[in-house]
């Protein structure tokens, strides 16, 4: 039996760098996700995120991203695509939830607190 490729697309809001989880004031629920995306990667998933901020091209060639925004607006954001189709929307799901797309095990979730969003010292 042949296993196919999984992979996520993120479609986040602006954010200062391409995770979210640096500034003065981390949104604890993005330094989850994070670490929820590190571990899928583990697993074998590929993940893909992309940042209105940085990255709007990818917003604007992806038909389903466009439709979600025509319709909802900002409130879309982010835009979880599986495989190419639209998972969730407006909202982070969390490590069960992934886990259950993806037909994955998984264990309690502890979020490894960044210092560093990687775009330069903390600093964005």
């Amino acid at each position: 039996m042949k296993l196919t490729t999984q992979i996520l697309h993120v479609y986040d809001p602006a954010m200062c760098c391409s995770t979210g989880i640096c500034g003065p004031e981390v949104d604890t629920k993005l330094v989850q996700f994070a670490a929820d995306l590190d571990w899928l990667k583990t697993q074998g998933v590929i993940v893909q995120r992309h940042n209105l901020a940085q990255n709007p091209a990818a917003f604007v060639e992806n038909e389903r991203v466009q439709t979600a925004l025509m319709e909802k607006g900002e409130a879309a954001l982010p835009v979880i695509l599986l495989n190419g189709k639209v998972a969730a929307t407006g909202r982070y799901p969390d490590r069960k939830e992934l886990a259950g797309w993806f037909k994955l095990e998984t264990t309690a979730s502890a979020a490894s607190a960044k210092s560093d969003c990687g775009c330069g010292g903390g600093k964005c």
